[in-house]
């Protein structure tokens, strides 16, 4: 039986194969390095999620950042400006004590405040406003017909009229105001309340001294 015996590799051998994993990993880091350095320069407007500092991106890439973010900016720029031009329309038209929806609640509850017209139409409580009726079928509210003109003093005339029912009667009431020029608050020239079979039921009337104590109102000349 014969005995075989292993020589040892040389030293300069040895060496070589302990450092082939090192050249491995070093190829691979440089590769990794490569790689990541290639996403980060293809930064467009659209791809650009803020994930790498402004140092970090070449001329093309702050250029699609810059882009993006003046479109974010004038994005959110016009919801504020729409925002507030909502809330501004609501106001003027709704909420404001000078708005015609305004006017419109405040002769509805002067109407079922007053002792003549609750005589007509019935409990205070069932008393229900509403505009005129619309061919639409699909039209839930029914408009409240209001007109605002300027005479020639420059003054504003809100004219308004709408129905209202109650457990007895139906009727039609009729507003007049004025926006005197010195003043931002309307004041009534007439509220009055109409029901067939009824005497009409004035609940203001005022007549206006600048134009001769006479006054023309739907058509009809007061006096």
């Amino acid at each position: 039986m014969s005995l075989i015996h292993l020589r040892p590799a040389p030293p300069l051998r040895r060496g070589l194969l302990l450092s082939q994993p090192l050249l491995l990993r070093t190829s691979t880091n440089t590769y990794a390095t490569h790689s990541s350095a290639s996403r980060r320069r293809n930064v467009t407007v659209l791809s650009d999620d803020g994930r790498y500092t402004w140092g970090e991106l070449s001329g093309k890439e702050k250029v699609a950042r810059a882009t993006q973010q003046s479109f974010n900016f004038m994005v959110v720029l016009a919801g504020a400006v729409l925002t507030g031009g909502v809330f501004t329309l609501l106001y003027t038209e709704v909420f404001s004590p000078n708005s015609r929806t305004w006017q419109f609640e405040k002769a509805v509850e002067r109407i079922k405040n007053d002792a003549r017209c609750i005589n007509m139409l019935g409990d205070r409580r069932e008393i229900k406003a509403y505009g005129e009726n619309t061919w639409s079928r699909w039209a839930r509210n029914r408009p409240i017909a209001t007109k605002v003109e300027k005479d020639r003093q420059g003054r504003e005339h809100l004219k308004m009229n709408f129905h209202v029912a109650g457990p007895r009667n139906e009727g039609v009431v009729f507003v007049h105001m004025v926006k005197p020029s010195d003043t931002n608050e309307w004041e009534y020239r007439l509220l009055a309340l109409e029901v067939k079979g009824y005497s009409r039921v004035v609940l203001e009337e005022r007549h206006d001294p600048k134009v001769g104590g006479e006054v023309k109102i739907f058509g009809i000349r007061w006096k």
